[in-house]
């Protein structure tokens, strides 16, 4: 099985190219994005050394279907996919914060509850909450995007004292970050899914807010299964849950999670295709769709390449 894990192509009008963990990311005339999802695959703050086949197919069509579902509510960065692992999109001023919105008291901010923290972001959570625990509604928890090392939690009033985003597009930015999540709701529970929490970026252009990067892929956003739910939340078990976290567990079990001193251990093939199974598993679940891997045969960074390249050339 062949993996994508490295892009070094030549695009007509390309400006530059942002290799990010695992996504690139060509800049076509300061107009428009040519973004590759690549079969590298991250976790805690490290990229493994293999790629996964078939991963940049799963996320980017899985980001695309939601983009595609959420154009009613707020605008949107995609313009096509002409490959399976590419978006073309316009290019957007992004802003230099990313919109957390969450569910359920899990993950972070469970572990800060844990510790005492009876607020996140400026939001006050009540004392007495348990793990797994449902919010009365969704709370939005923002993040500063750092370049280097980790996001740190911010209040919306900071955001806007810090003049980071004006009021008035933190306000449409908040009224979007709360349909989007309520439509992805929905559609996670006709699969039998609770979209627990995700993370949205917005930018702007031409004065107008709009959606850019991924949404709600397994990468982004953390699912629970509904069937049991209530059951193992009331026993205090841990949820059944649909994401990468397998991946880190994986690590955490081999001694690695990114410290000093440990060594990431060895990515056999097989595992590799392991971790792909369980990838086209979670698009199968989250769209309901059987997973095309014949879009994938071939040479794929040549097809990847020849793709955008014609896309672009008819789009002049």
């Amino acid at each position: 099985m062949k993996a994508l894990t490295k892009t070094d192509f030549h695009f007509d009008g390309q400006k530059s190219v942002y290799h990010g963990k695992v996504r690139d990311v060509y800049d076509i005339n300061d107009d428009l994005l040519v973004m590759v999802a690549t079969d590298r695959i991250s976790a805690f703050d490290v990229v493994l050394p293999k790629g996964i086949p078939f991963k940049g197919q799963v996320l980017n069509q899985i980001a695309a279907k939601f983009l595609d579902t959420t154009t009613d509510i707020c605008p949107n960065w995609k313009l096509a996919t002409p490959d399976p692992m590419v978006t073309v999109g316009l290019k957007c001023e992004g802003f230099r914060v990313e919109m957390i919105i969450r569910s359920i008291l899990t993950g972070s901010a469970w572990r800060d509850y844990q510790k005492g923290c009876r607020e996140i972001c400026g939001v006050k959570l009540p004392d007495g909450m348990r793990e797994n625990q449902r919010f009365p509604e969704p709370i939005i928890t923002p993040t500063t995007k750092a370049d280097e090392g980790h996001d740190m939690n911010i209040s919306k009033e900071e955001i806007i004292a810090q003049g980071i985003v004006s009021a008035e597009d933190y306000a449409v930015m908040e009224d979007y970050t709360r349909r989007i999540f309520a439509r992805g709701q929905e559609i996670a529970a006709k699969q039998g899914l609770i979209l627990v929490d995700t993370k949205y970026e917005f930018g702007k252009r031409d004065g107008k807010v709009y959606l850019i990067d991924e949404i709600h892929t397994p990468d982004s956003s953390r699912y629970f299964y509904a069937d049991g739910y209530e059951e193992k939340f009331e026993k205090g078990e841990p949820q059944r849950q649909l994401s990468k976290e397998f991946v880190r567990q994986w690590l955490i079990e081999h001694n690695f999670m990114n410290e000093p001193g440990q060594t990431m251990p060895e990515i056999t093939d097989e595992y590799a295709e392991s971790v792909s199974d369980r990838y086209i598993e979670l698009y199968e679940h989250l769209t309901g769709e059987k997973f095309d891997k014949d879009a994938e045969e071939g040479v794929i960074a040549s097809s990847v390449e020849k793709n955008g390249s014609e896309w672009l050339a008819a789009h002049k």
